[in-house]
């Protein structure tokens, strides 16, 4: 690489939820081994699992029952939130030793900038290899990093080798290590976008690249132009450090009670709950969403999550929950019971945002509603949650 382009690292912590389990059950270093929700607490799925379980076909957020006809010895752990939050931090403090530019990915992936560390650490393939060999005699476990000129390439290298393993993508050689890949293994492209790709003739990264500006255009509207842009290396988004300061794209919670939801009224009532803890989160770090986006698994487990825009900016529990509602009773058709349900606030702004007026007077009307909502908040962030609380639950 040439010493005017930057050098990003993208690690990946491997099987890091099975990984971190297993340092407390060495006894279970050489046995198929998954890290699952609870059966008896209807989250009985896949989170983790290590490789010897991954060589027999064991995929993560499949049930455990599929996983146990295909591995009949496999090993159930439940999984160990606390001390996952304390390796992601001892991790991020390892990589602190080579550069301050981080940014997290989720609890166990963050990118790197370390083009001002070479004078003092070597090059990028060298740092990762340090900072690898590091992570492993320290803690036990291990990494994969992507070493590229960009986040995007970077993400794809540290997924191309694993476990413990470090890759190069380079100006000079990503036309042959990355057009050649499944076109679903680039960043952001999900199985909707991979689907509508293929139906048009794209299978491979490198086909984006042959495709006219207006044919991409059409099908995918602006990020058509955006995953060209991604496809021939040209991403130069920063390495952001997540601070005091961060502002999240998104907050949301979801939900799976330990019985099917088999009514609307059920799902009014988790949604409200719901959008109080996002509520509460909007609020202190002075956010407003300008989105709504629902999660539904019914009971044969499909998924679905569907999203729209909002009248105005909210931070207003009640306005979360009734944008919720309104695109849940559009969108779900109640084939069958519902297994979970959750809520997100998307599109978030700050508190500098301008408020659009719509065109029927909604806007007053939810306008009280959020200094009614204000009011109840400040109540509550003096005196305790539970100092006010709703008279009735009514949508």
């Amino acid at each position: 690489m040439l010493m005017s382009d930057r050098i990003i690292l993208h690690s990946d912590l491997n099987n890091f939820f099975a990984s971190v389990s297993l340092l407390s059950n060495p006894t279970l270093y050489d046995m198929p081994v998954a890290v699952c929700g609870s059966v008896e607490a209807r989250h009985g799925i896949v989170l983790a699992k290590n490789e010897i379980a991954k060589k027999y076909g064991v995929k993560t957020a499949e049930a455990v029952w599929e996983a146990k006809q295909k591995c009949k010895d496999l090993v159930i752990l439940p999984p160990d939130y606390k001390a996952y939050h304390k390796y992601s931090l001892a991790v991020r403090e390892i990589y602190s030793r080579y550069t301050d530019l981080i940014e997290p990915f989720g609890i166990d992936e963050c990118w790197l900038d370390v083009t001002g560390s070479t004078l003092l650490f070597g090059t990028g393939e060298q740092i990762a290899n340090e900072i690898r060999k590091t992570v492993k005699r320290e803690l036990g476990i291990t990494i994969s990093v992507g070493v590229s000129f960009n986040k995007i390439f970077a993400k794809l290298g540290s997924d191309m080798k694993k476990p413990d393993a470090v890759t190069v993508i380079s100006k000079e050689n990503f036309k042959e290590k990355v057009w050649c890949l499944p076109v679903g293994d680039l960043l952001f492209v999900g199985k909707r976008t991979t689907e509508k790709l293929k139906e048009n003739g794209i299978f491979k990264i490198g086909d984006i690249t042959l495709c006219e500006d207006g044919m991409l255009t059409r099908i995918f509207g602006k990020n058509g132009l955006l995953l060209k842009k991604y496809a021939l290396g040209l991403d130069d988004s920063p390495v952001t450090p997540e601070d005091k300061e961060y502002k999240p794209k998104s907050i949301g919670r979801s939900t799976t009670p330990d019985h099917d939801i088999k009514e609307r009224g059920e799902v009014w009532r988790i949604y409200l709950e719901l959008a109080e803890e996002i509520s509460d989160e909007l609020r202190k770090k002075g956010l407003y969403a300008t989105g709504i986006q629902v999660h539904t698994r019914d009971t044969s487990l499909k998924i679905k999550e569907v999203s729209h825009t909002t009248d105005m900016p909210v931070n207003s529990a009640l306005l979360i929950a009734r944008y919720g509602m309104e695109l849940f009773d559009k969108t779900y058709k109640w084939n069958l019971p519902l297994r979970s349900v959750g809520i997100r606030a998307i599109n978030l702004k700050d508190d500098n945002c301008a408020v659009q007026e719509d065109l029927f007077g909604e806007s007053d009307k939810n306008e009280k509603i959020e200094k009614i909502e204000d009011s109840i908040y400040s109540v509550r962030d003096k005196f305790g949650k539970k100092s006010i609380k709703r008279g009735r639950n009514i949508y």
